[in-house]
This record gives C-alpha cells, structure tokens and sequence, in this order.
C-alpha cells in the first residue's frame, strides 16, 4: 500500500503527523480527495472536517479544521490550519455553546479586531459541528 506523510499544524499545537493512505480536505473549491503521488496543489481549506485513512486503522482519523492552508507534493501534505481538533477531543454541547458565544461576540463587535476573533472562533466551532454530524452520520 503506497502512503504519504501528513503533517496538519494549527497555531497552537502539532495536531496529527503521520502516514496516510488517503485524504479528504475541505478546500473552498469543494472536497478534494488526495492519494500519495497527487499532483502538487495549493488551496486554501474552509470549516469542515479533514478524514485520514490510515495504514492499519478501520476507522478514519477526523480533524476538524475551521480553515487555513493546504500545500500537496507527490510524497508529503501539509495543512496549516487556523484552528484544528481531532474528533477525540470533541464536545458538541461545548461545540453548541462555542458558537452561541462567537455569534454574540459578532454581533456586539465594536471593532474589526473584536469582529475578527469572534468570526474566527464561529469559523472554528462550525468545523467542529460539522466533524461530530459527519462522525454521528457514519454510525448510522
């Protein structure tokens, strides 16, 4: 089985490296699904969840990602993320919350900074929703 080395970063920690199989990204132009000796490609990655089929494991490693950017060379990918959970750490009741708390903060916004931060952590919070319906979906 031919693998690729994976390495996804966010700003505060190293949150998976490794070999994979195979891997699906969300990028602004729509999921793309990248094997080892992919073409390279640059793209920027939107909210959603990151799934890696890894060599060994039955089950996908799911990281929610609430953007950044992803580089692809034929042996190695990279996803520098804005924000990135693995599913392991997941809550959705602090997911929920999380939002609720990034839509106020919007919407009291006082500045661009203010506004910013408070779209970046909806943006985060919107990933991780979406990776535990994705996870809650694929139990069904």
């Amino acid at each position: 089985m031919s693998v690729m080395q994976v390495e996804v970063v966010s700003n505060e920690q190293n949150i998976y490296s490794g070999e994979a199989s195979f891997v699906v990204v969300p990028t602004v132009q729509g999921e793309l699904g990248i094997y080892p000796r992919h073409e390279p490609v640059m793209s920027l990655v939107r909210p959603g969840v990151l799934r890696l089929q890894v060599p060994g494991r039955s089950e996908e490693v799911l990281v929610a990602v609430s953007g950044g950017l992803l580089e692809v060379q034929p042996d190695k990918l990279t996803v520098l993320a804005d924000v990135a959970v693995r599913s392991t750490e997941m809550d959705q009741a602090r997911a929920e919350e999380a939002k609720k708390a990034a839509e106020a903060g919007i919407r009291q916004a006082k500045d661009d900074e203010s506004r910013a931060k408070a779209q970046a952590a909806l943006a985060a919070a919107i990933a991780e929703l979406k990776t535990l319906d994705y996870i809650r979906s694929q139990k069904h």
